[in-house]
């Protein structure tokens, strides 16, 4: 049976506010207690740890992908497992982030929803000023942006 998000918090619902949440792999929780920190007005961590990928990057993308939460925040050691798997769920554009500019583009340019990070592989004073600057980027609206989008989008009716 597949689980959705509130199935695998198992009770934690409190530990976060919508629209945004932050699910952890094994490698997240380093970066947990500094986002606390940063976001206490109104993003919350929730730890999820060693699960494989799909268990809680999989319901993370659905809660997403369903407007359950706005946007969303996956992180293991390197990004890549929670990346990969938050995009094969429909509707889901999650960019692997390790630069403040790629950051900024990927909001601006392809109006992502999701963003993964690699808690093994990007240090913590970075890895903040990344979501920081993911989480404070609008989408440009222009026109040649929202055409690629749709591009790339009718791609999953292939």
């Amino acid at each position: 049976m597949e689980q959705g998000l509130k199935e695998v918090l198992q009770g934690e619902e409190e530990n976060y506010i919508l629209p945004f949440f932050w699910l952890h792999g094994e490698e997240g929780g380093k970066l947990k207690e500094m986002m606390e920190a940063v976001y206490s007005s109104g993003i919350r961590a929730v730890c999820v740890e060693s699960r494989p990928h799909p268990d809680f990057a999989g319901p993370a993308a659905k809660a997403v992908a369903s407007g359950e939460c706005d946007r969303g925040i996956v992180v293991c050691t390197t990004g890549i497992g929670v990346s990969i798997t938050a995009n094969k769920v429909r509707g889901i554009r999650c960019a692997l982030l390790s630069d403040v500019m790629s950051a900024r583009l990927t909001r601006e340019h392809n109006d992502t929803n999701m963003m993964a990070i690699g808690a093994g592989v990007t240090g913590e004073m970075l890895a903040l000023e990344i979501v920081d600057t993911w989480l404070n980027t609008a989408f440009s609206h222009a026109e040649r942006h929202q055409r690629r989008i749709d591009k790339v989008m009718a791609l999953e009716n292939d």
